[in-house]
């Protein structure tokens, strides 16, 4: 009798997520925060101290229902569409895909991924930085809903979609990074002999994987993000890229260190979550 094994449910990838952005969101409201400023004034920590100090520690989870809007907009769909398309073609070819393939349907799978999450991925980023904003200026969006919703009342349907070119640009370069690197990176893991299908080899594979998404993606994200938070300053994605430089080179880098800990953490906790649910909730398989 063959053993059986279990597979990922298409929807496990977005709800491992959303604990994973549970337990990262401050990392990543700080790093909006950073990235945002028109000149370095602030570091990590002295931007985080500033937020409590003027709004008190909930503060660090403002925007937080925009957050799991987005991973189960975002991050279920990248992780459906690849997870699917993998476990097909591999099952067809009685074997792990080679990684230029892996490339390839991360690629796509993100590009699909972050189109689908732009909205939610606007609001989320405008939740976050509203704060920083005088009061008089500021959106006070209730949760993401509402937020969807007064977006597309007051700024029209299409601004749900401002940024959707370099969101899904940067979701290919971060479901690349994630995702093939993880299956990648575990694999070769498993190969040696030296550790098994263990939380110690998804420890590896996926700090490995956090590492590349971040390298990969980080240019993309600061002007993602400034496009996304911009009211009316840039003509497009060329020219907030010209502006961007003007402030230097390492502009593109703003909010590295923040977006390294944010992001290796967020990928860590994503396939430790992810694993967890295939082992004990997964589908049972032939071996």
């Amino acid at each position: 009798m063959a053993a059986e094994v279990r597979v990922s449910r298409w929807y496990f990838g977005g709800l491992a997520s959303c604990g994973a952005a549970c337990c990262t969101h401050p990392l990543d409201l700080l790093k909006v925060h950073l990235q945002t400023q028109q000149e370095v004034k602030l570091r990590m920590t002295g931007m985080a101290l500033q937020v409590v100090r003027s709004d008190g520690f909930l503060a660090l989870y403002n925007g937080l229902s925009a957050s799991l809007c987005r991973q189960m907009t975002y991050s279920l769909t990248r992780f459906a569409i690849y997870e699917t398309v993998r476990d097909k073609v591999a099952k067809g070819s009685q074997g792990p895909l080679p990684f230029y393939q892996k490339v390839l349907l991360g690629s796509l799978s993100g590009c699909i991924g972050g189109f689908v999450g732009t909205p939610a991925d606007m609001v989320n980023v405008r939740m976050q930085n509203d704060m920083k904003l005088p009061q008089d200026q500021r959106r006070n969006y209730a949760h993401a809903l509402d937020g969807l919703y007064r977006v597309a009342r007051e700024e029209g349907l299409k601004k749900l979609f401002s940024g959707a070119t370099m969101a899904s640009s940067r979701g290919m370069l971060v479901t690349v990074g994630q995702l093939s690197c993880y299956d990648q990176a575990k694999q070769l893991v498993l190969s040696t002999g030296y550790l098994p299908d263990n939380i110690v080899t998804h420890f590896i594979a996926s700090f490995i994987a956090g590492g590349c998404a971040t390298f990969l993606c980080q240019p993309l994200d600061v002007l993602k993000t400034r496009l996304m938070n911009s009211k009316g300053e840039y003509q497009g994605v060329l020219h907030c890229t010209m502006e961007t430089a003007k402030l230097g080179p390492m502009a593109f880098y703003k909010g590295l260190l923040p977006a390294g800990i944010r992001l290796m953490p967020h990928t860590v906790l994503t396939f430790m979550f992810l694993e967890q649910l295939r082992k004990h909730f997964g589908t049972k398989v032939p071996s």
